[in-house]
């Protein structure tokens, strides 16, 4: 132990080593965080703090604790007025959350730590943020439905792709759920030694898939993206019926466009709609 030391000092130890003094952040703590499962590593818990839109004030369930990572950085996010409830069905992973946080957060008055099934429910209702680290999401999203207030945020974790297919088809079919989105984050490391600028051998590469979608209110139905107009197949029927109302159209058809190159244009048209005018 080193006592009486400003962060940010040097010190000598007899071996003759140089040691620099200061506190661990939390990407240093996290990956050496006492733990019996997996954790959700430093380089994915920024993005689902801010894809997930977690804010000082907010209420937020977070589904499976784990060894409490995420746990600590909800904690810092929602600050001191905000609250944080987490589910946790196993006594030894809820054991060691309490443990961690703690250790490496302190005193969390705002922290409820629930040991039950959250398949059969949350007790909370309205909050603004829920978090799911899970191994099928798809199945908790009428409980996460009913806990999560209208424009709500849900996120769900994942680290496999069948997972992220199954939860995605699942809020798809869902009309809780609309604005679905899903990604994975990438980190590699660069050295810079004088000349040598380069990447680092090691990445940090695929860890797990975040998914991202926000609650609807109770009187909205979500429409299933199979059934979007501007999808449907050009055929020319249509064309015919776009060249008889578009006079600009008729012009360039006089002029020897062909029926191919016509329905080729259409088709560039609709896709520029899909992505929206770009």
């Amino acid at each position: 132990m080193v006592w009486g030391l400003d962060e940010g000092s040097r010190v000598r130890f007899s071996s003759g080593e140089n040691y620099l003094v200061f506190r661990p952040t939390y990407a240093d703590l996290i990956p050496h965080l006492p733990r019996a499962a997996q954790v959700i590593y430093p380089k994915d818990t920024g993005p689902l703090l801010i894809w997930g839109d977690v804010y000082p004030g907010a209420t937020v369930i977070e589904g499976g604790v784990g060894a409490g990572a995420l746990t600590i950085a909800l904690l810092r996010a929602v600050g001191p007025h905000g609250r944080v409830i987490s589910y946790e069905i196993r006594e030894d992973f809820a054991a060691a959350a309490r443990k961690n946080v703690a250790a490496f957060f302190g005193e969390a008055p705002g922290w409820t730590l629930k040991l039950r099934d959250l398949y059969e429910g949350f007790d909370e209702s309205e909050v603004d943020r829920l978090f799911l680290d899970l191994p099928e999401p798809g199945r908790a999203l009428q409980t996460a439905a009913r806990a999560l207030r209208p424009g709500g945020v849900f996120v769900a974790y994942v680290p496999t792709a069948l997972q992220l297919k199954d939860t995605i088809e699942a809020l798809q079919a869902s009309h809780d759920f609309a604005e679905i989105d899903s990604f994975e984050t990438l980190m590699r490391h660069w050295q810079v030694k004088g000349m040598s600028v380069r990447p680092v051998h090691r990445m940090v590469a695929h860890s797990a898939f975040i998914i991202v979608a926000r609650r609807l209110a109770a009187s909205v139905v979500a429409t299933p993206t199979n059934e979007n107009p501007a999808a449907a197949p050009v055929t020319e029927a249509s064309v015919a019926a776009a060249l008889e109302v578009t006079p600009a159209r008729d012009a360039d058809a006089s002029m020897g466009d062909s029926s191919d190159e016509v329905i080729g244009e259409l088709n560039d048209d609709m896709i520029d709609r899909e992505r929206g005018g770009d």
